[in-house]
C-alpha cells in the first residue's frame, strides 16, 4: 500500500517552507481565539485559531500543574476553543462526506453495516469499523470500540476488510 511507503507519509513539502505556521500564514490570515473550559470559563488564549486541532495539548496558553487538558472542540465562526480531559476525545462514530468510491458498485454493495478497515492518519493503523452509506457521497463509520475523534476536515480512507484494496476516501465532517 502507498500509505506504508516512507516517501508517502505526512506533508513533506511543509518542512521546506519554514513549517506549518509559515506555510499557512502565507496563505490565510490567522485569528486569535479564546480558550475556554467545558463550563465556559476562560482558560487561555491563542494567537492563531487556524493552527489548533482537535486533540492538541500544547501551545494553548494554559497554566501548568493541573490535569492534562486537550482541545475537544474548535468553534471557528466564534473563535472559541474548548478544552477538556482526554475522555472527551473518544467517540464511536464519524460521518464522512465527499466520498469518492474506487468502484461505484461498492456504494450500493455497502449500504448497511458492512465491515471495513478505516485509516485517518498516515502514522496510524487501519481500524475495524462498520460502514453505513447515507448518500452517494456520505457514509457513517461506527467503531466496535470508542476511538479518538477524527478532526473535521481530516482525510479518511476505507479499505476492504482484508486490507488488500481501497474502497473509498473522503473527508471527516462530524462525530
Amino acid at each position: 500500500r502507498t500509505a506504508t511507503k516512507p516517501d508517502s507519509q505526512d506533508v513533506c513539502f511543509i518542512s521546506k517552507t519554514g513549517g506549518r505556521e509559515t506555510f499557512l500564514g502565507n496563505r490565510i490570515p490567522f485569528r486569535p481565539a479564546q480558550v475556554v473550559n467545558e463550563d465556559g470559563s476562560a482558560a487561555g488564549r491563542v494567537e492563531a485559531l487556524e493552527l489548533v486541532t482537535i486533540g492538541q495539548r500544547k501551545g494553548l496558553g494554559l497554566p501548568g500543574g493541573g490535569p492534562k487538558q486537550y482541545v475537544v472542540d474548535v468553534d471557528t465562526p466564534n473563535a472559541r476553543i474548548t478544552v477538556g480531559d482526554e475522555s472527551k476525545l473518544f467517540c464511536t462514530s464519524v460521518v464522512v462526506n465527499n466520498i469518492v468510491w474506487s468502484d461505484a458498485a461498492d456504494a450500493q454493495r455497502l449500504r448497511v453495516n458492512t465491515d471495513v478497515l478505516v485509516q485517518s492518519s498516515a502514522h496510524g493503523a487501519a481500524i475495524s469499523a462498520t460502514v453505513e452509506v447515507l448518500g452517494d457521497a456520505e457514509v457513517r463509520l461506527t467503531w466496535r470500540e470508542p476511538q479518538r475523534r477524527i478532526a473535521p476536515g481530516q482525510s479518511v480512507v476505507l479499505y476492504e476488510v482484508t486490507n488488500s484494496f481501497v474502497l473509498a476516501g473522503g473527508i471527516a465532517c462530524a462525530n
